[in-house]
């Protein structure tokens, strides 16, 4: 029974879009940006980075970094399954543009133009690749790293989180509480299970925010609230009313919440940085905190980064470009309906990069 259920979990875990949203191609010698890498399925940016890294267990996965030019913070993001980077592009361009944060997202060894197969410890060496260019290449230092895991990203990104102790914060989207658990309601761990969270997350030092869509039929916000309870540092969860599986950013809550995290940590990491005195504002009661040394009000500046442009008419909803190519994506919730012997209707979901995909795929993306 043991060898079936894991064959089963591992199998239910991995499912790349076949063929790939995207390719990968290098500049003519003949360029100025000569050998650079770039995606010529999206739009081309010069604050984008398309990068092959290597990974210790052999195998080349890509990635794209994106520049913001007033970031506070870096954000790693781990994507669901059934996704890669091409269709997660835009996303990934608005999230680094509402939160002002430079923002690198990969691929997992199997997926779109990355080689090798998809398995729990290959993604584990992949997240590790990641790290490593953002502290090599980048310069990014462990307290200004936020790592983000949606649905079975979260595996990833919670096996690094518990092993870096200084990260600035984590970010659950719909996370899981391991690989079986998706399948089956135990209440133990196995040794054959994979992506074992719910035993990893009392080692993660930092501050986690989860965010779980209560009427998620494939992975039950009951995942996300049990993480949730086993933080050691907790931030206010966001349990998104009517939200599903594949659809929370679509939600106003959603960026909100998530904007209003950064700045928490960017305050925190502000209070740490030298000795801080408290003012009072002269036109009320609201504190404001100021370094000993002399510097502007720090708290102040953050707020105004984090507020919308007026002249931009930025809204707290997403409008991601309905132009973006169209990939196959075999569903999977038939098979996994199956293994839980239910008769629900299917129901269609929100594709995390176009909210018009909405109406025309069905699919599972955990």
């Amino acid at each position: 029974m043991g060898g079936i259920t894991s064959s089963i979990a591992a199998k239910f875990a991995f499912f790349p879009p076949s063929p790939p949203s995207y390719t990968v191609i290098a500049d003519d010698s003949s360029s100025a940006a000569a050998g650079r890498l770039h995606i010529p399925e999206v739009p081309r940016r010069e604050d984008v980075d398309v990068l092959r890294l290597k990974t210790r267990r052999g195998t080349e996965i890509v990635a794209l970094h994106i520049k913001h030019p007033k970031a506070t913070a870096t954000l790693l993001y781990s994507h669901g399954n059934a996704a890669d980077i091409g269709q997660m592009f835009e996303l990934f361009v608005e999230l680094s543009l509402r939160l002002r944060i430079n923002l690198i997202g990969y691929d997992y060894s199997g997926y779109g133009q990355s080689t090798g197969k998809p398995s729990e410890y290959n993604t584990y060496a992949d997240i590790d690749a990641v790290y490593e260019c953002l502290k090599e290449k980048y310069g990014v230092k462990d307290e200004q790293l936020i790592v983000y895991g949606q649905s079975v990203g979260s595996g990833p990104t919670i096996d690094l989180a518990s092993r870096v102790p200084n990260l600035r914060g984590v970010v659950l989207h719909s996370p899981i509480l391991s690989g079986l658990r998706v399948l089956y309601p135990v209440k133990r761990t196995f040794w054959f299970d994979i992506f074992k969270n719910s035993d990893k997350i009392g080692m993660v030092n930092c501050p986690v925010l989860v965010i779980h869509g209560t009427s998620d039929e494939v992975v039950d916000c009951s995942h996300g609230k049990q993480l949730w309870e086993l933080c050691k540092e907790k931030y206010e969860p966001l349990w998104l009313s009517g939200g599903g599986h594949c659809n929370l950013e679509i939600y106003p809550e959603f960026i909100r919440h998530l904007k209003k995290f950064v700045l928490s940590l960017n305050k925190s990491k502000a209070a740490t940085n030298g000795s801080k005195k408290t003012t009072v504002d002269p036109n009320g009661s609201k504190e404001k905190t100021v370094d000993s040394i002399g510097s502007k009000k720090e708290t102040v500046d953050l707020e105004n980064q984090m507020k919308p442009s007026e002249s931009s008419g930025a809204s707290d909803a997403f409008e991601l470009r309905p132009d973006l190519p169209e990939v196959s994506r075999n569903s999977l919730d038939s098979r996994l309906e199956k293994s839980k012997k239910s008769n629900k209707p299917e129901k269609s979901r929100m594709s995390t990069d176009n909210v018009d995909r909405f109406k025309r795929r069905k699919g599972l993306v955990w």
